[in-house]
């Protein structure tokens, strides 16, 4: 078995030309979490190999060479890296997912070539699985890879993680393709983001896009269910922890030592994007610099910055105003032993960037919005018995773990002056203590951890799944219950209504039953071996108006009433509802817009079926919380249905009506089939040989489940339709002579 870790780069830096190129491996804190991850899987690696490279032999080559380290390459034109790659991901995605929805550009072809190179990663995957393979996907390049997927493969493991941001439903709903790539990312099985934050905005955009409603962090799709989950990726902590131990980094660390000499070094690392708040940071620091002046020739802030796509438009924009806020502060304010801003175009080695970390008085990590952050991290390891203190923005990813930095807002200049000025004050010993609490977590929530988190809660998920299969109601199980009908003589069959046979509507007064609906119950009915009966929540003057006219059983009201025999039954009094809780409901109602309220003599029901997905939820706990005290005085129960918040007597439930049912007479075949909690009592209440099916959700009280209420009709169809006779002997007769005839005809036209 293998996992295959799928990606828009390899993880691996490739250089040469006509024929001749080399390989190193990339130092990336993905990589180096991967590459340690224990498990029984062959691990394999698919991405691009970072280069356009037009010739066949030339490709070939670089395969060859790739394979033999588990890496397999997809191959782009230089027109699918501008389109897909420098277009949609990063001049589409990219900015809209960080909020800066001003960046962000639309155009046909940086959308069909995302499309395109999707579906080569697709087509990749697909010559190289086997079953029982893994395929996790990393990243916003390829939303679309999930659902590519799933289409060819049904029951393949998918997983997927998203490194950057995912934006509130507001920004993502001004996405043009907003509903395809969602739909390509619950292709997975399991999806992951690094916070809380963007996990919520992730569910409550898919459930307003697509209208599919989450139950917590899960959904259920056809047979497959799909969980959503926050898990913050870490970095190999004893790496930077033990690197100034290092005779290299310390060699360093003496460098860095004579470059700063005695001042104070404030630390920022970042590439060269918008996202980073570079620009905000150097205003903080002049503001600083400006309202403290007794720090001047004290501190100097070490600004490294990595270019990256510097000759796109927006970019190349951002390195001029940088440049010239950097060149405005060092004229205003250097000295002849003094130069403000230190400044640094270029990556640093590990080892520069060690010994950097370690000596820095002050982290200045101030994102306007960030994934996650790890130099954060990277600064905080690095601190190996050295006092520090880290500056950062609550934007980011990692201020959701590392609370004991200075968190501030990045946009405000005044929030960074004020963060300099306490850091540069803070006692040694406090400086200490925040150090080591943060490095307490981030020692545990380390990279290695996240990637055996993720596999963790992956492996959960596709298990789920694979169990939810098992009980999916397949032909061959078809074909058994079939058998076990045929055979009975007695037969109880208990249907649901709303979900069951008649799928939800916004509006409960359209659930009315199709002909089609009421031929198959005629038809179950006509059978002297069944007792047919339609056990439902619903209002018994619905039910007979609806129902009335068919020879079958009703229960109403969960069980509250009754009809057996052309007579309907009281099982319990009128409630007379108390006006407190009544005006709870009124108000709630009131609150909620497209919320009722439906009065019944057993029951009060308050539909939300027709509002915000996330408001509905919202007031229907709100609700709930309020009816406790008010429904445990006057012993009553609150049900949670499907959209719907119910308030009844507990003397009666779908399973009470099970009950009389069951003391009535014995018999051999039992069905049930409901989608709600409320059947969950009728399933609890029947025998264990029953054959009891959950539409929708799986649930653990069902031994089947259907995945849509479509199935339910065509289903009791089979059930009612007898199987083909055994010819009589007339017509096996009737059949040879015509057989005989064809036979003859064909011989004497020859």
């Amino acid at each position: 078995m293998k996992l295959y870790i799928v990606s828009n780069r390899l993880p691996v830096k490739i250089s040469g030309q006509k024929g001749e190129f080399t390989l190193s491996r990339s130092e990336g804190g993905l990589t180096t979490g991967l590459d340690s991850l224990q498990t029984p899987y062959e691990k394999h690696w698919i991405g691009w190999p970072g280069m356009c490279i037009q010739e066949n032999e030339d490709k070939n080559k670089v395969t060859a060479k790739l394979e033999s380290m588990n890496l397999h390459p997809v191959f782009l034109s230089e027109s699918q890296i501008e389109n897909y790659y420098e277009g949609y991901s990063n001049s589409t995605i990219w900015p809209l997912c960080h909020y800066f929805f001003v960046y962000t550009l639309y155009k046909s072809c940086f959308w069909q070539s995302y499309q395109e190179v999707n579906l080569l990663f697709c087509k990749k995957i697909s010559e190289l699985i086997q079953p029982g393979d893994k395929v996790w996907i990393q990243d916003y390049q390829l939303m679309l890879l999930p659902g590519m997927l799933r289409k060819r493969y049904s029951n393949l493991s998918i997983g997927y993680f998203h490194h950057i941001p995912f934006p509130s439903y507001e920004l993502f709903r001004i996405l043009p393709e907003r509903a395809e790539i969602l739909k390509g990312l619950l292709g997975a099985d399991f999806i992951a983001f690094h916070t809380h934050d963007y996990m919520r905005h992730f569910i409550s955009t898919v459930e307003r896009v697509l209208h599919i409603n989450f139950k917590l962090n899960e959904v259920q799709l056809g047979d497959r269910v799909i969980r959503v989950e926050a898990l913050p990726m870490g970095i190999n902590y004893n790496l930077y922890h033990d690197a100034p131990s290092k005779p290299e980094v310390r060699q360093a660390i003496d460098r860095t030592r004579k470059l700063f000499g005695n001042h104070k070094v404030i630390l920022s690392v970042d590439r060269l994007d918008y996202s980073k708040g570079i620009l905000h940071r150097l205003r903080g620091f002049a503001s600083f610099l400006e309202h403290y002046p007794q720090y001047h020739e004290r501190v100097t802030l070490a600004m490294v910055i990595v270019p990256s796509r510097d000759h796109v438009g927006s970019y190349t924009e951002l390195k001029t105003k940088i440049d010239e806020e950097i060149g405005s502060i060092n004229g205003h304010y250097s000295t002849i032993d003094w130069t403000p801003v230190c400044y640094f175009y270029h990556g640093f080695s590990f080892e520069e960037l060690s010994a950097m970390y370690y000596m820095a008085d002050i982290a200045l990590v101030t994102p306007l919005r960030d994934g996650m952050n790890l130099v954060a991290k990277e600064y905080v390891a690095s601190k190996c018995g050295n006092p520090g203190v880290l500056i950062l923005s609550e934007m980011a990813g990692a201020a959701v773990e590392m609370t004991d930095a200075l968190l501030i807002n990045p946009n405000d200049t005044e929030q960074i002056v004020q963060a300099i000025s306490k850091a540069l004050e803070m006692p040694i010993s406090e400086q200490q203590e925040r150090l080591q609490r943060m490095q307490a977590i981030i020692s545990a929530q380390t990279v290695n951890k996240w990637a055996t988190d993720f596999m963790r809660g992956w492996d959960e998920s596709f298990y789920k799944n694979e169990k939810l299969r098992k009980k999916r109601v397949s032909s061959k199980a078809i074909e058994t219950i079939k058998l076990k009908y045929d055979k009975a003589r007695q037969r109880l069959i208990l249907l649901d209504y709303d979900g069951t046979l008649s799928a939800i509507r916004l509006h409960p007064e359209d659930a009315k039953p199709t002909p089609e609906l009421i031929a198959v119950l005629q038809k179950l009915s006509e059978d002297p071996a069944n007792q047919v009966v339609v056990n439902s929540g619903r209002d018994h003057i619905i039910l007979e108006k609806w129902l009335g006219n068919l020879p079958i059983s009703l229960a109403a009201e969960h069980g509250a009433f009754y009809k057996e025999n052309g007579v309907w039954h009281n099982n319990m009094n009128k409630i007379v509802w108390s006006s407190g809780l009544l005006s709870i409901l009124k108000f709630f109602v009131d609150k909620t817009p497209n919320s009722h309220l439906e009065v019944k003599e057993t029951a009060l029901a308050w539909h939300y079926r027709e509002c915000d997905a996330w408001l509905g939820s919202l007031r229907a706990q709100q609700l709930t919380n309020e009816l406790v005290s008010i429904c445990i005085q006057q012993k009553l129960q609150i049900l949670q249905g499907d959209k719907v918040v119910e308030i009844k007597s507990p003397d009666y439930n779908k399973g009470s009506e099970v009950a009389r049912q069951l003391g009535k007479k014995h018999y051999d075949f039992i069905l049930a089939m409901g989608d709600d909690t409320t059947d969950d009592d009728m399933f609890k209440a029947l025998p264990k040989n029953s054959v009891t099916i959950k539409i929708g959700y799986v649930s653990e009280a069902a031994n089947y489940n259907m995945s849509t209420q479509s199935e339910v009709l065509p289903f009791l169809e089979t059930l009612v339709n007898k199987k083909e006779r055994h010819l009589t002997d007339n017509s096996v007769k009737d059949r040879l002579k015509g057989v005989l005839g064809f036979v003859r005809d064909l011989l004497k036209n020859n």
